[in-house]
């Protein structure tokens, strides 16, 4: 058992001054002030951090991304301390452009491993073609039969993707949701959008003219363009969930999307940061020249929602649901992203200067005061 004492706690909803007791891996107690007397305990005292729920990456390269300048661009598999230093306790893991090197299976085996070495990791099945890449059958047999799988990747308005058709993506999305229903999931078509002119105009005739919820349709890569962008506020405001990411080329910083979009009206609610991270990325050089290879950086989740509260002066409250209670949602985990008597005890530290120092990942400390104490088993 662990029992954090005078924790500034955000959950992400500012609760105050708190005492939070955690046992199995899970928040059991949530007081004003608590006390354990003969109990096998761990005190941990949290008095001038603020602790806020472990951050959720939902687009994470976890077995390597790249390959597009041939196999020896091809990303690494990621390493858990990596996670842990950037704040990461939950990540779902996924296929880029590649379905024929990299495997679903490897995604699936890479995520059971992050979960057994200490944080929690799922995944989605298939990748930028809409041909069968699962696990098993089907994409409604792995949302049914696979614990971890919550719902399908599928690229569109991109030269690399397979140019679907609606109906083609409408039978994706049934058995998306059809799956998470049987599964007793939410079950969402995570979408790469590149940067072809015709944006998003499929998502809008699925919803539109197809009557499909929206909530079951899940775009990333929104803020690649001004132009992509603009249309990803329109489905935000029809109750959409847009997903922004950060550690990949944007046509502005990511929070500054966020501010964009809050001017012009769009819920906090509806939008989500995720990395992208490990994927593989060309090095230019002022003149736009190749140069190299780099990964695309996992940490820049909480550095820009740290960049929203300090320079975009948007409470922490509210900045910080983009990396908890708004993917959580988005995902359908109801015992993720927030600080709740019954959630999974995963945890970050904040100094007074919004400086990550401490994380705990399923109640147990995995980071603390900046030194990383979780590593993998071949670090």
């Amino acid at each position: 058992m662990l029992l954090i004492k005078n924790a500034n706690t955000y959950a992400p909803s500012p609760l105050g001054v708190k005492d939070i007791l955690v046992g199995e891996g899970k928040i059991l107690a949530i007081e004003d002030h608590l006390e354990i007397a003969g109990a096998d305990c761990t005190v941990w005292d949290a008095q001038g951090k603020m602790i806020t729920p472990g951050f959720i990456d939902q687009h994470m390269h976890i077995t390597g991304a790249g390959g597009k300048r041939g196999f020896a661009s091809m990303t690494p598999e990621i390493e858990i301390s990596k996670l842990v230093a950037c704040g990461t306790t939950t990540v779902v893991g996924l296929l880029g452009t590649d379905g024929s090197t990299r495997s679903v299976n490897s995604v699936f085996s890479k995520a059971k491993a992050l979960t057994a070495e200490g944080i929690t990791a799922y995944m989605f099945t298939g990748y930028y073609g809409v041909d069968p890449v699962y696990l098993m059958e089907s994409v409604q047999e792995d949302m049914i039969f696979i614990d971890i799988v919550l719902g399908c990747k599928v690229a569109i308005t991109d030269t690399r993707s397979s140019y679907p058709t609606d109906l083609e993506l409408l039978r994706l999305l049934r058995q998306v949701r059809v799956g998470g229903m049987i599964g007793n999931k939410k079950g969402i078509l995570h979408l790469h959008l590149g940067a072809l002119k015709s944006k998003m105009d499929i998502l809008f005739r699925l919803v539109e003219e197809h009557e499909f919820p929206i909530e079951n349709i899940s775009p990333t890569h929104v803020g690649r363009t001004k132009e992509l962008f603009d249309e990803a506020i329109r489905f935000a405001k029809m109750g959409g969930m847009i997903d922004i990411t950060t550690g990949a080329s944007q046509y502005d910083k990511p929070y500054k999307s966020v501010l964009y979009a809050l001017e012009q009206g769009v819920p906090m609610e509806t939008m989500t940061f995720s990395s992208d991270g490990n994927a593989g990325l060309d090095k230019l050089d002022d003149n736009g020249n190749f140069i190299g290879f780099r990964k695309a950086p996992i940490d820049q989740n909480w550095l820009q929602t740290k960049a929203l509260i300090e320079t975009g002066k948007v409470e922490i409250s509210e900045a910080l649901k983009l990396i908890t209670s708004n993917p959580a949602k988005n995902l359908g985990l109801k015992h993720k992203g927030t600080i709740a008597v019954g959630a999974d005890a995963d945890f970050c530290a904040l100094d007074a200067n919004y400086n990550l120092i401490d994380v705990i990942a399923k109640g147990k400390i995995a980071m603390q005061d900046g030194e990383v104490l979780l590593k993998g088993n071949f670090e």
